[in-house]
C-alpha cells in the first residue's frame, strides 16, 4: 500500500471512533506561534482523554509518524508541511482544584492555569503566566521563566502509552532538568495527558502583583508584539544569548520576512511574511557569527517538525 493510500485507510478507520475529529490537509501555520508550516496530510482532534486512548493502538499499529501539538508555540513547522498524523491537544483542558492540588490535563493554556490557580489563591504557578503554551508542552520542555519551572511544581503526571493504556510517572521518573524531560527520549511510546501540580497558598493581592510585574517585564524587553517562538536559543553556561549576538552586531539582522528582534537580540521574529526557510537561515546565520566572534557554540531551543 503507497503512503497516500494508507493515510486513506487510517482515516477511514478512526472516523469510526467517538469524540475524535479527523481532518486532512490542515494548515499548521495556524497553529504555531511563529505563524509558518505547511499542511498535515492527517490532523486528530481528540476531545477527552477516552479517544486519545482508542487513537494510540490504530496509530501505533499503522507505522506512520505522528506528533502531539499543543500550542506550537516553541515549534518551527517546515513549509512542506507534516508528512504523517498530528495530534492537537486543544481539547484537552479540563482541571480539577482540591486544596494546594491541581490536576489538569496537558492541553490547558499555562495562562488559563495560572488565573485558575490565582483564582484559588495558589501561589508559586506565576512565573508561568506569560509562557504562550500548553501545559503539556512545558512539561516537555521543563519550561521555565524568571526563576521558576515546571520541575519545582509537579508531582506526578498520567500518560498513555502505545497500547493505550495509562501509567502514572512521579517527578523523579520524568527525568526534569533544563529544558529536558524524559519525554524527549520516548516521545513515540508516551503521551502526557494529564499532570498534578503542588502550589503554596497564598494571598490573591500577592499572587495578581506578581503576575502583574513580570508581565510588564515581558512586554518592556520581550517582542511580545510579533510572532515568535520565544528565545531561540539555550542559554549557554555563564553567558546569555542576547548579549552574544549583540557582540556578533546582528541585532536587527533580517533574512526575508524573519529578523532578530530588535527589542532583545535572543528572539527571532516574523515581520508578518516569514517562511520556515527564512527562520531557518537567519538561526545558521546568528549561530556561525557568534561562533567566529565568541567561539561558543549556541545551540537552539525549539523543536523543528517536518522535512527542512
Amino acid at each position: 500500500m503507497n503512503y497516500q493510500a494508507h493515510i486513506n485507510s487510517l482515516t477511514k478507520k478512526l472516523k469510526n471512533i467517538n469524540s475524535l475529529q479527523v481532518e486532512t490537509k490542515v494548515k499548521l501555520a495556524d497553529y504555531c506561534s511563529f505563524k509558518v508550516g505547511g499542511p498535515a496530510d492527517l490532523f486528530l482532534t481528540p476531545k477527552n482523554i477516552a479517544s486519545l486512548q482508542k487513537i494510540m493502538p490504530v496509530i501505533y499499529k499503522s507505522q506512520l509518524p505522528y506528533f502531539i501539538l499543543g500550542k506550537g508555540s516553541n515549534l518551527i513547522i517546515s513549509d512542506k508541511g507534516y508528512r504523517g498524523i498530528i495530534i492537537y491537544t486543544g481539547q484537552l483542558n479540563k482541571f480539577q482544584v482540591k486544596e494546594n492540588l491541581i490536576t489538569a490535563q496537558t492541553g490547558i493554556k499555562l495562562s488559563e492555569l495560572a488565573d485558575i490557580a490565582c483564582q484559588n489563591n495558589l501561589g508559586g504557578f506565576e512565573f508561568a503566566a506569560g509562557i504562550p503554551g500548553t501545559l503539556g508542552g512545558a512539561l516537555y520542555m521543563n519550561a521555565g521563566a524568571y526563576g521558576g519551572e515546571i520541575k519545582d511544581i509537579i508531582k506526578k503526571a498520567n500518560l498513555i502509552n502505545k497500547k493505550g493504556e495509562i501509567e502514572t510517572l512521579t517527578k523523579k521518573d520524568l527525568e526534569l532538568s533544563y529544558r529536558n524531560s524524559l519525554l524527549q527520549k520516548q516521545s513515540q511510546k508516551l503521551i502526557a495527558v494529564s499532570l498534578e501540580i503542588k502550589l503554596e497558598i497564598t494571598a490573591q493581592e500577592q499572587i495578581t502583583a506578581k503576575m502583574e510585574e513580570l508581565h510588564q517585564k515581558r512586554w518592556t524587553k520581550q517582542p511580545m508584539e510579533l510572532p515568535s517562538a520565544g528565545s531561540i536559543f539555550k542559554r549557554p553556561p555563564n553567558n546569555y544569548t542576547g548579549p552574544l549576538i549583540e557582540q556578533a552586531e546582528l541585532k536587527g539582522y533580517q533574512i526575508g520576512g524573519a529578523q532578530v528582534s530588535t527589542k532583545h537580540a535572543g528572539f527571532i521574529v516574523n515581520k508578518g511574511n516569514a517562511t520556515a526557510e527564512d527562520i531557518v537561515n537567519l538561526i545558521n546565520k546568528v549561530k556561525k557569527e557568534v561562533y567566529k566572534k565568541s567561539g561558543i557554540q549556541l545551540k537552539v531551543e525549539p523543536r523543528f517538525l517536518g522535512e527542512f
